[in-house]
């Protein structure tokens, strides 16, 4: 089985609006309601393309009964904890440039949290738990390592979607799988990275202190692979950018699930860059038929 963990979901209001001007009354062109959450952004691609998955982390007030029912309407497993304030709304507001009102969240209680830690405690050698996203008030960086502890107890993956000294502390636990960008791996070394190649001493050295699978993302420029065999490039594929959100948590859904599908790490990376460029080129999570048709144009090269 494989669960996904987000600590700090959210109701995402996506507005459209033409030009919209500061200060003023703007009215909207179109507008939508997403359940949002990196996690859940996760579990969306999995159920798109057959895969059994559970979502977990933490739910409470009028919107996160919204999420529950969306849940249930639209049968998606799920065991969150009930929190007593509300869960999120984050705004994103599309005009011109992208931008985004991000709330605060629930502050998460430490009953809450302990209940969310013995639901963990559930899984099963063999298992895959992704966590993504950023943590709830409440909460620090030591959930991410209790999470890690219970996988390492039951024999089980894990694959911690975080940035900074979470990540690289993360990195020494043996990780299935880390997916920085560019910018957020530079971040981890102190380093600004001008093009695929200097990257490659680095991510060698994230293999070495314990990952077993390394992607970096380069934004419109693709995508770059290392494992202890080799190193890999994914050009970028052409098209439309509809909505960014969820192209890299459909990356590591993509890879996670081929990988435990039985395919090979250069396969399971081939069909990540399908699944982020499709959710890329989507209005929400791609669609299985998307990605079977960016799947075709997906070209890589050995660096």
């Amino acid at each position: 089985m494989i669960y996904t963990v987000t600590l700090n979901p959210s109701i995402d209001y996506i507005v459209h609006v033409d030009k919209f001007r500061e200060g003023n009354l703007n009215r909207s062109t179109k507008d939508y309601i997403n359940i949002g959450g990196k996690g859940i952004m996760v579990s969306k691609l999995l159920k798109n393309i057959g895969i059994d998955n559970t979502a977990l982390g933490f739910l409470g007030g009028f919107t996160g009964n919204h999420i529950k029912e969306w849940f249930r309407e639209n049968n998606f497993s799920e065991n969150f904890i009930e929190v007593q304030e509300n869960t999120r709304i984050n705004v994103k507001l599309k005009s011109g440039e992208e931008s985004e009102i991000n709330g605060r969240g629930p502050f998460i209680s430490n009953y809450e949290k302990e209940k969310f830690i013995k639901s963990i405690g559930e899984i099963k050698k063999g298992d895959t738990i992704i966590v993504s996203g950023s943590n709830a008030p409440g909460l620090d960086e030591s959930i991410f390592f209790e999470i890690i502890k219970e996988c390492r107890k039951k024999d089980a993956d894990f694959v911690i979607d975080t940035t900074g000294k979470a990540l690289l502390d993360s990195i020494k636990k043996a990780p299935l799988l880390i997916k920085p960008n560019i910018d957020e791996f530079g971040d981890l070394f102190g380093k600004k990275f001008n093009n695929k190649k200097e990257l490659l001493p680095y991510a060698k050295e994230c293999l070495d202190m314990g990952a077993k699978n390394v992607i970096v993302s380069l934004g419109k420029d693709g995508a770059v692979f290392f494992d202890k065999e080799a190193c890999y490039y994914a050009q970028r594929i052409d098209g439309e950018l509809v909505n960014s959100v969820g192209a890299g948590d459909s990356m590591i859904a993509g890879f996670v699930a081929s990988i435990k599908g039985g395919k090979s790490s250069l396969e399971s990376f081939k069909y990540s860059v399908a699944c982020g460029t499709a959710t890329a080129f989507s209005q929400d999570i791609a669609s299985e038929e998307k990605i079977e048709e960016i799947l075709k144009k997906v070209k890589i090269e050995k660096i």
